[in-house]
């Protein structure tokens, strides 16, 4: 989340309301995209003159887009909901449960915080059957279960957090024309894609664009390079260790990780611009180089909302495109490792309404409402895939469902002056031709600083 604040735009704080008669964006039973059946099953459940508080992070146009959704669960329960949002809606909630005046519901996309108010005993936990249904019904069930299991302030583990809305970043772009008529496949494991790359080169082309420039924030789309090769060149459990530096930055594991990264963006013939342009271009003009004419690049990693910086009239799926990045074939065991983020309900003020929400998300049909307008990324299996709005988030959805390991960006786990700080200006430092262990040698020491 630290990540996307500077693409945020400060909002007023948000309180809405919607009655029983509240009106729905799709009619039921008229569209076969959506489980139906989920609307039936919701209407046997009786909340008439109850209110559910619910707190989120999502404003403008998500906190619209939301409604919709919630709009179902008044109409079929008769529960009123009362949703508010704040611009410091991290803080917000702290001050909030801390005060004795929570939600019923809170909405969290950051696992830092949720284990921070579980410790506190200021969650409730869930039921132990939500917890297997993620497990049973999410595409990598387990590291999702994981993700929103916390102890709480006995030291017991518990399941707190139920995901719903996920982002990815495991995506590399490129533009199918460019591909086709250099007679180009999409690889398939890591290994295909640096061939590729080799050929882009000996055929007198860039093979991709990278852009570290953001600001006071500059750096950071390189720790998502490094975090995604981790996951292709390490056990999943390597990782959580990486993040909670249980192993250094300085082992050997995280080292390999970024002189891989190094051994791409520092090569003059591999990047648009050369290494000296990686630091200084910014990130959201980077994927510019695909649309020229001739390319300037071939291939851009970033996560999904990249595509809101390219040229406007682009179609998604015509004139860009993207394919998952690969995992290694020397890495069989690892198989697809997806990075990215994602939100969470809790419970922050238990009620009949806050445990019937919970079953209501478990339904497809709380997924497919969004889904089928914008924005909304699920690894729930039963959600029904026709519904996505664009055939860009029905691939991007598919990776989701089918990914075997889900992990959340590692700088975000990270403490602030690590994740925020000496993770991002290490990788300016990386691409600047210092070498990877002197980088993560000097990362670590920051850390040993703040212990």
């Amino acid at each position: 989340m630290r990540k996307s604040l500077f693409l945020g735009v400060a909002l007023a704080s948000l309180a809405l309301s919607w009655p029983a008669s509240a009106e729905l964006k799709f009619a039921p039973g008229e569209d076969a995209r959506f489980t139906w059946s989920n609307f039936d099953d919701l209407k046997k459940v009786d909340l008439k003159g109850e209110t559910l508080t619910i707190f989120g992070p999502w404003r403008g146009e998500d906190e619209a887009l939301v409604r919709t959704v919630l709009a179902y669960f008044t109409e079929a329960t008769g529960a009123e909901i009362n949703y508010s949002s704040s611009e410091n809606y991290e803080q917000q909630i702290v001050i909030d449960t801390q005060a004795g005046s929570p939600p019923n519901i809170a909405i969290l996309p950051q696992p830092g915080l949720i284990q921070d108010l579980a410790s506190k005993g200021l969650l409730t936990p869930l039921d132990a059957s939500d917890a297997q249904f993620v497990k049973d019904n999410y595409g990598a069930g387990e590291s999702w279960a994981a993700l929103g299991t916390y102890k709480d302030k006995d030291g017991t583990e518990k399941f707190f957090g139920f995901p719903y809305k996920a982002d990815l970043k495991s995506l590399v772009w490129y533009v199918p024309e460019n591909f086709e008529e250099a007679g180009y496949e999409v690889p398939t494991t890591w290994e295909d894609m640096m061939k590729l790359s080799d050929q882009i080169v000996a055929d007198g082309g860039v093979p991709w664009c990278i852009g570290l420039g953001s600001g006071g924030a500059t750096g950071w789309p390189a720790t998502d390079w490094v975090e995604d090769i981790m996951l292709r060149t390490q056990a999943p459990d390597v990782y959580d260790k990486w993040t909670k530096n249980e192993i250094p930055f300085n082992d050997p594991a995280v080292v390999g990780a970024m002189q891989i990264f190094a051994d791409i963006a520092t090569n003059d013939k591999y990047v648009d611009g050369g290494k000296a342009a990686v630091a200084a271009t910014d990130f959201r003009d980077s994927p510019k180089g695909l649309f020229a004419v001739p390319p300037k690049c071939y291939m851009h990693r970033q996560a999904s909302f990249i595509s809101s910086f390219f040229p406007e009239g682009t179609k998604l799926g015509e004139d860009a495109d993207f394919f998952y990045l690969p995992p290694m074939a020397a890495k069989p065991d690892l198989g697809k490792p997806v990075l990215g983020g994602g939100t969470f309900f809790t419970i922050t003020k238990d009620s009949k309404a806050a445990r019937e929400f919970i079953k209501f998300i478990e339904m497809p049909l709380a997924h497919e409402i969004w889904m089928a307008q914008s924005g909304l990324l699920t690894p729930l299996k039963s959600a029904n895939p026709e519904a996505y709005a664009n055939d860009a988030l029905k691939k991007q959805g598919e990776i989701l469902v089918n990914a075997t390991t889900f992990r959340f960006d590692g700088s975000d786990l990270m403490p602030g002056k690590i994740g925020a700080g000496a993770f991002w200006t290490g990788m300016i430092d990386l691409v600047g031709g210092k070498p990877a262990p002197d980088v993560a040698g000097d990362i670590q020491k920051s850390w040993d600083a703040i212990k």
